[in-house]
């Protein structure tokens, strides 16, 4: 009894084996890929590593267009400080900056004792 798909022919019968055991063959190597752990954890490190080089090549990209942008923004408040109808005392930034230094480290003093005392 042969089935009809089955070659009576030799040579035909010759090369559908090879075909099945060329077949084999990658699906053994690849059975053997998926149990290679070490490999697969190392190719997982190496596809984490380049997506972690290329977020930081985006976030340094990123960085120095926030640097040039905030290098002109001194400037700016700068300009805007002496064009406006403040006193001149306060119009120079630096004595505006030791001003707003020294209410924040008031505020920080503030809180902290009171929070002593609570305790």
């Amino acid at each position: 009894m042969n089935e009809p798909a089955t070659p009576t022919d030799p040579q035909q019968l010759r090369a559908e084996i090879e075909q099945k055991r060329a077949d084999l063959g990658d699906t053994v190597q690849q059975l053997a890929a998926k149990a290679d752990v070490k490999t697969r954890a190392k190719q997982a490190l190496g596809d984490a590593t380049d997506k972690t080089k290329q977020r930081l090549a985006d976030i340094r990209g990123r960085t120095a267009e926030a640097a040039d942008t905030a290098k002109d923004k001194p400037a700016t408040a700068q300009q805007k400080l002496a064009d406006s109808d403040l006193p001149a005392p306060l119009r120079r930034p630096l004595p505006l900056a030791v001003i707003a230094a020294a209410t924040v480290a008031a505020i920080i003093t503030v809180i902290v004792v009171a929070r002593r005392r609570r305790s």
